[in-house]
This record gives structure tokens, C-alpha cells and sequence, in this order.
């Protein structure tokens, strides 16, 4: 038996805006921090939240996450928090100053991708510089996808 740190499985739950890789082409990614509630915090180890419809946003010197539906904790009470409430993503400002940049050029936004929480126990989120795709870059993107399924399972049967 060996002595040291015990090797426990990977359990940190990850929420994943799947539609973002759909609609988005994504360029570039940076990890932020995200304050948060108490209420909030235990919601998200339970996995209740919706990336869907969220995006970021620079807001004077600041990044805002809006959009975002954490549900509200199941045992939180009247200490419960506002699900749909902007939260404040913590970032250095060169981070800022960057993306502030990047945005500033035509047809970038700032979408997140997951959230979920680091070796340390920390939430965190990723978000992506991105560009919107066209409907026949969606298409393509479908037939491709379509195309390594079949390709896949032919050489599954070999």
C-alpha cells in the first residue's frame, strides 16, 4: 500500500454549452474566475444550470456573464439567490484590455462554453472569442459530421 495523496476519480461536475461549437466559430479561449453565492455554488455541483442563451459582456472595465440560469438550491430557503441574475467574471485587466480589443473588431463576440470547477475547488468558466457561422457553414459542418459516423461504422464492421 502506498502512502501519499489518495487518487480519487475526476467528480467535478462540467456544464457545457453545446450549442456554442454549433453556432459559433470558436477562435480563441480564456479561463475566468466568476463570483458567485453561496446558493449558487451548491446549485452548480448539483449541475443545474443553462448555458444555452448566455453570453458575456464588457461593461466599463468589467466582464459580466448574462444570461446565465443557475436554478435556484433546493434547500436554500429564503436565502435563495435571483436565478437569472448578471454575474461578475474575474479577470486580470491585460486579459480585459485584450478582449476589449478583439470585440472592438467586427463580428466577435464573447461566448461561454462550460463552467465548471478546478483542482482547488474554484468555479470557473471558459470563454471563447468567437465569430457566428452562416447557415451553409452549418450545413457543411452537419454533412461532415454525417460523414465520419459512416465512415466509422464501415470500418466498425471490419
Amino acid at each position: 500500500m502506498t502512502k501519499g495523496k489518495h487518487n480519487k476519480p475526476d467528480a467535478s461536475p462540467t456544464i457545457q454549452n453545446k450549442k456554442a461549437w454549433h453556432n459559433y466559430e470558436l477562435v480563441e479561449k480564456v479561463e475566468a474566475g466568476i463570483a458567485l453565492l453561496g446558493t449558487e455554488v451548491k446549485s452548480l455541483r448539483d449541475r443545474n444550470c443553462d448555458l444555452d442563451a448566455c453570453y458575456a459582456r464588457l461593461i466599463g472595465d468589467e466582464v459580466w456573464l448574462i444570461g446565465c440560469k443557475i436554478a435556484p438550491y433546493e434547500r436554500g430557503g429564503y436565502t435563495n439567490h435571483d436565478p437569472l441574475r448578471k454575474r461578475k467574471l474575474l479577470l486580470h485587466k491585460s486579459q480585459i484590455k485584450k478582449i476589449r480589443i478583439k470585440l472592438d473588431q467586427r463580428g466577435f463576440t464573447l461566448v461561454p462554453t462550460k463552467i465548471y470547477f478546478n483542482d482547488r475547488g474554484k468555479a470557473k468558466v471558459e470563454l471563447a472569442l468567437a465569430t457566428g457561422k452562416k447557415l451553409h457553414d452549418k450545413r457543411q459542418a452537419l454533412q461532415e459530421k454525417q460523414a465520419r459516423k459512416d465512415i466509422g461504422r464501415d470500418m466498425k464492421k471490419y
